[in-house]
């Protein structure tokens, strides 16, 4: 616990794909240290030796705590720290001083400081990004499977004949019926076998995206049927 004596100390950590750098100034805006840690089990582990080294340790800003830095975030706030999200540096200010992952950290922890941004990170183990992550997933899986039939329908344009007339006027489950049962050669070698062999695989990929598209949809029915206020 901190005492009135005690120095207190803010915390800023820049985020990336494989680094973090993180920083710490006291609460005159002074530069005390700084360090890099890999974005691993271990490194995660470093970062909180390195901010715990300071017990007048108030808060810490994180920069995308959505996205690099959502990892990072838990295990600071599990430690019970607070943190803050705060945005990059403008760029004006990092035209001047040059493109610095430590300048970038001691700017996180100089927001907090002076109070620049407040907004608290969004939790990422909760119903919301439970919700966020599985409707992220089924929304890729539409527009796959959008893609998929525009692209049969694209082929059997320019299909032979035979293959148009067979297909002519289905409806889509029937047509993707249809052409997940066909049985062309296992080993095409002209246009029409060519044709026959991936408007196949077509229907079957389709089939597959609405398994996943149903199943996602039934997860998330279930997580918003399980937390509906009663």
């Amino acid at each position: 616990m901190m005492n009135d004596e005690q120095v207190k100390v803010y915390g800023g950590i820049d985020t990336h794909a494989d680094t973090h750098h993180l920083a710490v100034i006291d609460q005159a805006g002074r530069r005390l240290a700084d360090a890099q840690i890999p974005t691993t089990v271990t490194g995660y582990q470093a970062a909180l030796r390195f901010l715990g080294s300071w017990p007048g340790l108030v808060s810490v800003g994180i920069e995308c705590t959505g996205s690099y830095g959502a990892a990072v975030t838990r295990v600071v706030r599990e430690a019970g720290i607070t943190v803050f999200e705060v945005n990059r540096p403008n760029r004006f200010d990092r035209r001047l001083h040059g493109k610095s992952d430590p300048f970038d950290a001691y700017s996180a922890a100089e927001a907090v400081l002076g109070g620049r941004v407040s907004a608290a990170p969004k939790g990422g183990d909760g119903l919301v990004e439970s919700l966020r992550v599985l409707r992220t997933s089924r929304s890729s899986a539409l527009q796959a499977r959008t893609a998929t039939i525009n692209q049969i329908k694209g082929m059997l344009i320019t299909a032979p004949e035979d293959l148009r007339t067979r297909y002519k006027g289905m409806s889509t489950p029937k047509l993707i019926a249809a052409l997940a049962a066909s049985r062309p050669t296992p080993t095409p070698v002209t246009a029409a076998e060519a044709t026959a062999y991936s408007l196949r695989l077509l229907a079957r990929r389709w089939q597959a995206l609405t398994g996943q598209i149903e199943d996602l949809a039934g997860h998330l029915q279930r997580l918003l049927d399980d937390h509906a206020p009663t």
